[in-house]
């Protein structure tokens, strides 16, 4: 199975990956992994003073601080995974990669907002299951 598992360094990524290594029936070597990170975009009035290689490099360092450990998690329970990250708001990013990647699964945290939380607040789980035509997984 294709899965892609969506990450942002929070707690809540850490309790889903906890699960992940907690049911090795449902999850495994056999399986494909993709783990995905969305780095919010920099305003565009900063960005265009910024020169586009500092840029780059400052997505790609916000992006290793979160895939770093969970690369070394993955490496721990012995599975292989692929990094990636996309510039963006997370929701956005996440369905994207999960419908154009052809995913079977996507795998993801949720911060466990109530309703009156996710209307103040705004849920990326709760755009992502709106949205996204990939099975979802959500850990809470």
């Amino acid at each position: 199975m294709k899965i892609l598992i969506a990450v942002d360094g929070s707690p809540f990524t850490k309790r889903m990956l906890g699960y992940v290594a907690a049911h090795d029936e449902l999850f495994g070597p056999a399986h494909e992994y993709t783990l995905l990170t969305a780095v919010p975009a920099v305003p565009p009035r900063a960005a265009a003073v910024i020169d586009k290689q500092t840029l780059a490099e400052y997505y790609a360092d916000e992006a290793e601080k979160v895939l770093k450990p969970v690369r070394t998690f993955f490496e721990k329970q012995g599975l292989k995974a692929k990094t990636s990250f996309k510039v963006g708001h997370p929701a956005e990013v996440i369905t994207k990669a999960a419908t154009t990647g052809k995913y079977e699964l996507l795998v993801m945290g949720s911060h466990g907002h109530n309703a009156l939380g996710n209307l103040v607040l705004g849920s990326v789980a709760t755009k992502v299951l709106a949205d996204c035509k990939t099975p979802v997984l959500l850990i809470r």
